[in-house]
């Protein structure tokens, strides 16, 4: 089956060259991975101490990222090597601050697995939560080095699990502890075995608790603002927006909105702008211009999100109307505000839990979008005790970084 599998893997760089010829994203995921060997040999030294961090993109590098920082408070003399599949990853992260060198991860062949472990050679490696690439595991077992998944969450579904995933269920050998996010995850990794596994918790609760200490204020936001009721729209897709904008352009003029949509290429933004007959501001545009005589505010732009939310009297997550469903709750969630979504959830955990909780609203439609807008801008009252289970919710999952540093210490 190893053998298949390395047939796969190859068979697919292959292919991925040539539709790079026509995708700009896979041409990024290419191109990039040709000059990671050479970027490690310039930036590691054989003498150098370091430490290997996995994530498959911008989700999960942001959900390590307090393991990141513990570690690199308790191993100050070691260099942190952070390494991304996904191009949507390293493309917004590739200039870190926490990381010593960030580059791609070479495609997992036998070759390029044994090339990036001696060149790296790690002493503890981490990957975050899931991306389990089989000869990178197999080097890592064989040089006898510590590694360790984190955030981890297992499910039906995945190979370990299949009758004809026994190759896959050995890599997991490699593993020195899974922590995991809950105790089902436990349960099924224990059914197959492996009984060092510890359920430590989600540690984006712990990411997003700490956005809570920075300074997230925006002028721009604030003058936007102007002390009215904002909802905030984040990670919207044209599903999303297409309910959004009839509620925008019947919505009183005392309600403002900041719509930051996941896809920010100028013909969409425009075509979106379009659609809405509300004074609308893109932050592209916003020089000169007072962002207090506008209604809409448009943000083509990455980054700002998280700290936009601080300022939300309501957020309406997006992604909830597609697949694979909706997008970050948590960090609304983290400043205490009410969150909207749409029906597609049930494969987001914490999304799941806050629906249950009540402090998660999910809308099918255009009537229940209105009346559950409606309710939150006139019902104070309810407003708050929304916004107050979310609050609560982040404060009492919060603490799993504390635990996987006391196992690893």
């Amino acid at each position: 089956m190893l053998f298949l599998y390395n047939l796969v893997i190859s068979i697919a760089g292959f292919f991925l060259k040539i539709i790079a010829l026509f995708s700009p994203k896979i041409k990024l995921f290419t191109e990039g991975r040709k000059n990671v060997f050479a970027i490690l040999e310039e930036k590691i030294k054989p003498s150098d101490k370091t430490i290997w961090f996995h994530s498959a993109s911008l989700g999960e590098y942001e959900q390590g990222l307090p393991v990141i920082e513990k570690i690199k408070e308790k191993y100050p003399s070691h260099k942190i090597i952070v390494t991304f599949f996904s191009p949507s990853g390293y493309e917004v992260r590739k200039n870190n601050t926490v990381a010593d060198v960030t580059v791609y991860l070479p495609l997992d062949t036998k070759k390029n697995a044994k090339r990036f472990l001696k060149l790296v050679h790690p002493e503890l490696v981490f990957f975050i939560k899931y991306e389990f690439w089989l000869n990178y595991l197999k080097e890592l077992k064989t040089n006898k080095i510590p590694a360790y998944l984190i955030s981890g969450i297992f499910r039906d579904s995945q190979m370990f699990f299949k009758w004809y995933g026994g190759f896959y269920r050995k890599a997991l050998e490699t593993f020195t502890y899974f922590f995991v996010q809950n105790q089902s995850s436990k349960e099924k990794i224990e059914a197959i075995g492996f009984h060092n596994v510890i359920v430590s918790g989600d540690t984006r609760f712990d990411r997003v608790n700490a956005i809570l200490e920075r300074d997230n204020s925006l002028d721009f936001i604030e003058t936007f603002k102007n002390n009215q009721t904002t909802i905030i729209i984040g990670s919207s897709w044209p599903k999303d927006e297409t309910l959004l904008i009839n509620y925008i352009n019947q919505a009183s003029e005392n309600i403002k909105f900041i719509i930051a949509p996941h896809n920010i290429k100028t013909d969409q933004i425009l075509n979106l702008k379009s659609q809405i007959t509300k004074s609308t501001l893109l932050f592209s545009e916003k020089e000169n211009k007072n962002p207090a005589d506008y209604n809409v505010f448009i943000i083509d732009t990455v980054g700002l999100l998280t700290k936009i939310y601080s300022y939300g009297t309501i957020a309406y997550v997006g992604g909830g109307f597609g697949n694979p469903g909706i997008h970050n709750i948590l960090e609304p969630a983290a400043f205490g505000i009410p969150i909207v979504i749409g029906p597609n959830y049930s494969n987001f955990a914490e999304a799941t839990e806050l629906v249950n909780l009540g402090g998660c609203m999910v809308i099918s439609g255009q009537e229940e979008l209105k009346q559950t807008f409606d309710q939150l801008i006139t019902d104070q009252i309810f407003l708050k005790e929304k916004g107050q289970i979310c609050k609560s919710y982040i404060q009492n999952n919060k603490g799993a970084t504390n635990r996987i540093m006391k196992v690893i210490s």
